[in-house]
């Protein structure tokens, strides 16, 4: 598989990459910024949040749900007014919010960064639909990429410094994530470390690797299928997307070792790399 280049446009750290009705939207942690990039015309829109941006993802009702370094909040693309929803870790100034992804019944994960990298201090929590939000699961550093199986029985769940992707069962009912179980480790294999991910209709994860330049491609039990390799280090996140979901999307971000990348902070896409599963909307 062969990575081109999708957008010019520069992320500082692109991240968050969501296909929803036919754009592509992202967003850049310290940029501040939340993207939508129409692929046919080219036109890249942007909405400045005023600060650091980990997720955002769409809700039924036609709002989109962010989280940053100041609690959940709604945002309004037509007015870009962004409305305060909760904050479960007002007490902890150095957390914010980083990534999140939507359960298959329409519940929204998201997680916190321990941005001091304090081990265990940042945690994962749920969104219900009645926006009360619960912890799940408690003492990580930098809660990170996630995804369902297409049946939505297994949930896949990343802690990025522990190198480990996490594997639970999940029950739509309730929510409830449970009988933990560490799938893989990845620290003597790759370098960089895992970062976000996505889950194809087959439950195949591919993994993006931040500080190691590529996503690599497992089956449900973590073994390995494929490696792509890209131009630029700092590969952050991914998703399918497209007409037919076949395309994969990969962020980037920029740092102090990606001088020499002239494509590093740039959206690469990789056509008809497998096929992926719809977005699914916040039951919000």
């Amino acid at each position: 598989m062969i990575p081109h280049l999708f957008h010019p446009h520069i992320s500082t750290w692109g991240e968050g990459p969501v296909w929803w009705q036919d754009h592509f939207y992202y967003v850049d942690i310290t940029g501040h910024l939340l993207g939508r990039i129409d692929p046919v015309s080219g036109e890249n829109k942007t909405w400045d949040v005023g600060q650091r941006i980990g997720f955002a993802l769409p809700c039924k009702d036609g709002r989109w749900i962010w989280g940053g370094d100041k609690g959940l909040f709604f945002i309004d693309l037509s007015t870009g007014k962004s409305t305060f929803i909760t904050d479960p870790e007002s007490e902890l100034p150095d957390n914010r919010f980083n990534d999140a992804a939507v359960s298959p019944d329409g519940r929204l994960f998201a997680g916190s960064i321990a941005t001091t990298k304090v081990k265990g201090s940042a945690n994962l929590y749920r969104m219900d639909s009645d926006l009360s939000c619960h912890l799940v699961f408690p003492q990580v550093t930098n809660s990170n990429g996630m995804g369902w199986s297409p049946n939505g029985k297994r949930c896949y769940y990343i802690d990025t410094p522990s190198y480990n992707i996490r594997r639970f069962d999940y029950d739509q009912n309730s929510g409830v994530i449970s009988n933990e179980i560490i799938l893989f480790n990845t620290e003597a294999d790759y370098e960089g470390v895992p970062d976000g991910m996505c889950v194809d209709n087959e439950e195949n994860l591919w993994i993006a690797f931040c500080h190691g330049g590529c996503v690599v491609k497992f089956d449900r039990n973590g073994d390995f299928l494929e490696k792509i390799d890209f131009p630029t280090i700092e590969t952050t996140s991914c998703c399918f997307g497209g007409p037919k979901h076949q395309d994969l999307y990969v962020t980037t971000g920029t740092s102090a070792g990606t001088q020499d990348e002239p494509d590093a902070g740039k959206t690469f896409i990789i056509k008809n790399a497998g096929q992926g599963l719809p977005q699914v909307p916040v039951n919000i």
